[in-house]
């Protein structure tokens, strides 16, 4: 009994990998076409937003470097 299932097992396995790699190979060679989906979207405004918000965090990291430049030229260290 215990033989019969081993056997059993690995069919279902090999007909679960061969089934899941011919769906594979078939939505591979049909070429998915997302382009009805990504043609609506448009991420100017938000290449904007994050390119304005790094422009501010970089003021203020030069800001930050440069006072503590100058604190340690005004100690002398």
């Amino acid at each position: 009994m215990k033989k019969k299932l081993q056997q059993l097992k690995k069919i279902c396995v090999r007909s679960v990998v061969v089934g899941t790699t011919a769906v594979a190979v078939e939505a591979h060679a049909a070429g998915t076409d997302f382009s009805t989906l990504t043609s609506g979207i448009d991420f100017s405004t938000v290449t904007t937003g994050v390119l304005a918000v790094a422009a501010t965090l970089i003021t203020v990291y030069v800001a930050i470097k440069g006072a503590k430049i100058l604190m340690s030229m005004v100690r002398g260290a």
